[in-house]
């Protein structure tokens, strides 16, 4: 028997817009490659939980693991766990997204199985072979597996979450032997909070870059306007390099990759390796005072003007027309 193996990977024991869009892309791949089963592995704190809530997602059974050593994310264990996970179960390939924490873990698991693997996959085409960006976005690639063993990450925005249907499959508690000898250790681990949408998955995204010249004009130009929309907090690479705001916001090849309905870009001249991380947003505004800035290349709407008086303006425009 052949199967897929989708890492689930969770937060406070539910499964975030990109494990859901992850669970697309399996489906895509089990149908291409012929696949008979496709199984999940949750682990951490509350992976029980995310099991049981990953049942509705047509998988088969759901694994899990809350062991000590996987509490907090470190690649080693996290490696070992998912490796076991696929021998234990029978499959020959792993799907994750392609996260932080994805592309940090999934190379070590293809380098343990000699594996081969395809990084920010964007498509499964019919023929089984994949599509994924190159060079900040400006190729695409078409690459075959053919090794036994696969991995595949996937680029969580160019996949709609799969649908929830009903529970038909089991969770199984997974026992893990680890080797913590190289593993390292965990001195702190802090989550970034925010009453604002997370970054990643908001339906609206304000982003600001160099020109805002300082962490003081984000809270007072960006943050209103990321109120008013009811949208998340984004930022260029070099806004987050100046130290205007902190680096879990940053947009781009670098950083998160995001694709929402709108995306505001207020003093970003619009670099390749921002585009690269926002170019797929369905509705791209840029306000900019640089009539010859790149982003308006990609902009469906542009507003050649100085932000800090143009944005202002638009957020007390949004506010109205949205009766706040």
């Amino acid at each position: 028997m052949t199967a897929l193996l989708v890492f689930l990977q969770s937060s406070s024991g539910s499964l975030p817009k990109g494990t859901l869009a992850t669970l697309s892309a399996a489906h895509e791949l089990k149908k291409a490659w012929g696949k008979n089963e496709i199984y999940g592995i949750c682990l951490g704190a509350q992976a029980k939980q995310a099991a049981e809530s990953a049942l509705v997602y047509g998988l088969s059974k759901v694994f899990y693991s809350e062991e000590a050593a996987l509490s907090k994310y470190l690649a080693s264990p996290y490696s070992q766990a998912l490796v076991q996970a696929l021998k234990h179960c029978g499959a020959d390939t792993l799907v994750a997204p392609a996260s932080s924490i994805g592309k940090d873990v999934c190379p070590r698991v293809a380098g343990v199985l000699d594996a081969a693997q395809a990084s920010d996959v964007i498509a499964v085409n019919s023929d089984g072979s994949l599509k994924r960006p190159m060079y900040a976005g400006n190729a695409f690639a078409e690459v075959e597996l053919t090794s036994a063993a696969r991995v595949v990450t996937v680029r969580t925005t160019a996949f709609s979450p799969y649908a929830a249907t009903s529970a038909a499959g089991s969770i199984e508690e997974l026992k893990v032997q680890l080797d913590l000898s190289k593993a390292g250790e965990v001195v702190s681990y802090a989550l970034s909070t925010s009453a604002r949408p997370e970054l990643a998955d908001a339906a609206v995204v304000v982003s600001g870059g160099r020109a805002m010249q300082s962490a003081e004009n984000f809270e007072k130009y960006i943050f209103p306007l990321a109120d008013a929309f009811g949208a998340a907090v984004g930022a260029s690479r070099a806004a987050v390099d100046s130290g205007y705001a902190p680096n879990d916001w940053q947009v781009g090849q670098t950083g998160k990759v995001v694709a929402p309905g709108l995306y505001v870009a207020v003093g970003i001249s619009g670099a390749i390796q921002h585009l690269a991380g926002m170019k797929d947003s369905k509705v791209i505004v840029a306000i900019n005072k640089d009539p010859d800035a790149p982003i308006y290349e990609v902009a469906d709407y542009g507003l050649v003007a100085d932000l800090y008086q143009a944005v202002p303006l638009l957020t007390e425009a949004v506010k109205k027309a949205k009766g706040q």
